[in-house]
């Protein structure tokens, strides 16, 4: 059964007449990301508070290996869910169906103060080369019809 508080699903919004993805259960992340405006700032090369960088415990309670190169895992707070319900709502004016998916998140570097303008050219060629990867792993999958490739840069989220 569709639990509209928990499940990712697609709502129909009859004045666009478009689907939207709604991702309720996002609101369950410990944070919700930084508002502010940005300014520039020099980030550690590690930080043992950030949730991604090597050997630290994520938001999600599981623990980074200590990675000395890109790193890939699940997001522990996902946009979608690959085992979320992909049934049929109707009722009255709200139109919904389940939406399953998977939301990789990708780590370019062990070092926290990288982006990709900042590294070395072999090492961008392995981040192109996991989402490559990536790419094809995840739009193989039957119930996968987009993938989207985004980076979220410092404490600034909400991409997905």
């Amino acid at each position: 059964m569709l639990n509209f508080s928990e499940d990712p699903h697609r709502r129909y919004n009859i004045l666009t007449g478009e689907w939207v993805l709604v991702s309720p259960h996002r609101t369950k992340r410990p944070w919700q990301g930084k508002t502010e405006k940005k300014t520039v700032e020099k980030r550690p090369a590690y930080d043992p508070t950030c949730y991604l960088c090597p050997g630290n415990t994520r938001a999600g309670g599981h623990q980074n290996p200590v990675y000395t190169d890109t790193f890939v895992f699940t997001n522990d707070f996902a946009a979608l869910k690959p085992d979320s319900s992909d049934e049929d709502f109707e009722n009255g004016l709200l139109s919904a169906k389940g939406e399953r998916g998977i939301c990789r998140v990708v780590c370019f570097s062990p070092d926290h103060s990288l982006t990709i303008p900042d590294m070395a050219v072999e090492d961008i060629l392995k981040v192109v080369n996991l989402w490559q990867n990536e790419y094809l792993e995840l739009g193989s999958k039957d119930f996968i019809n987009h993938v989207q490739i985004f980076e979220n840069k410092g404490e600034i989220m909400g991409c997905s």
